[in-house]
């Protein structure tokens, strides 16, 4: 059986509103929202469906249970047009995929989803930043990338590799090194460091006396790195200067993702969006991160116009263009 298109269904109520939906799915949460004859109608947020995190099942049965109960919420037929920015999801059959089991699992719900599109999360942020105008964003949250649209329409990254290769700079990178500092220091091989004593506080299981009660609450799930990133921070702002290190070799790293784009863009400045906690909060490591940029004369900052939600709203508006 065909899965559920937007012709499928819509014959018969073209008076109703066009309904779209737009989805955000970040390392550490997905937000979702519906526009019902362009006007934002209903939102919600769930929990993560980053493929690698949650695989591909629970990520997309996540989805598509939100999806259904906005539907009901909104008391609409189903959707015309549904874009989908996913965290690590880059290559087209990846994409082709998540696509398929969304349209399967929304099928057995009967519920339309139209016409549909599964990026990477970031695709979605530099859509919402720029219009669809050529810039550069750096997104700064669990993860670490640059991506940018070229004049031509070309889209080209640096990083986002995930923590499990690299993600220098990211949420979860603080927190592994903070992670990592403190069992150097317990060793006796790297300097003392507050964080231990905080992450002792946090966390009652762990006793420094038996510091192995580290690895067993690491894997209890009693914490992950990027929930360590706060007690990172924190301690740096009180002047531990191993946490001070580590918050200045990520300012360090996310300059770095910026350099090799340079070359994309023939005409200067480059304008360059914000995005993401690490660096839209009022953080030691966005402080640190602006007075590097300065030294970096290719780019100029600026505002973006829109999120990655009103990013992801556009590319399902040009879908319905484009059917």
């Amino acid at each position: 059986m065909a899965a559920p298109t937007r012709s499928h269904w819509r014959d018969s109520v073209e008076s109703q509103p066009v309904v779209l939906a737009g989805i955000d799915g970040g390392g550490s949460r997905t937000r979702i929202v519906v526009s019902v004859g362009g006007q934002r109608a209903a939102n919600a947020e769930i929990g993560t469906v980053r493929i690698g995190a949650v695989g591909i099942g629970e990520a997309c049965e996540r989805l598509v249970y939100t999806l259904s109960e906005l539907r009901q919420n909104l008391d609409v037929a189903g959707y015309d047009a549904v874009v989908a920015g996913i965290a690590g999801v880059w290559l087209p059959e990846e994409q082709q995929r998540v696509a398929q089991v969304l349209r399967w699992m929304a099928r057995e719900r009967r519920l339309p989803l139209g016409e549909l599109k599964v990026v990477s999360d970031a695709e979605i942020a530099v859509e919402g930043a720029f219009g669809g105008k050529p810039g550069v964003v750096l997104i700064a949250g669990t993860g670490t990338i640059a991506i940018g649209r070229t004049s031509s329409g070309e889209l080209v990254r640096c990083g986002g590799w995930g923590i499990e290769l690299d993600d220098e700079g990211s949420g979860a990178w603080i927190g592994r090194e903070g992670l990592t500092a403190v069992v150097r220091a317990l060793d006796g091989r790297g300097r003392p460091t507050r964080l231990a004593e905080k992450l002792a506080e946090f966390y009652p299981g762990i006793q420094l006396a038996q510091p192995r009660t580290i690895v067993a609450a690491y894997n209890e799930r009693l914490f992950d790195y990027p929930v360590l990133t706060p007690l990172v921070m924190a301690c740096a702002e009180e002047g531990d200067a191993v946490c001070q290190d580590i918050i200045a070799q990520a300012a360090e790293h996310l300059v770095e993702l910026l350099l090799p784009l340079r070359k994309h863009f023939s005409r200067r400045p480059i304008p360059l969006a914000l995005l993401g906690g690490m660096l839209e909060n009022h953080t030691l490591l966005a402080r640190l991160f602006r007075e590097r940029l300065v030294q970096v004369v290719e780019y100029r900052l600026q505002s973006p116009r829109g999120t990655a939600l009103d990013g992801a709203l556009a590319m399902a508006q040009q879908l319905i263009g484009e059917a």
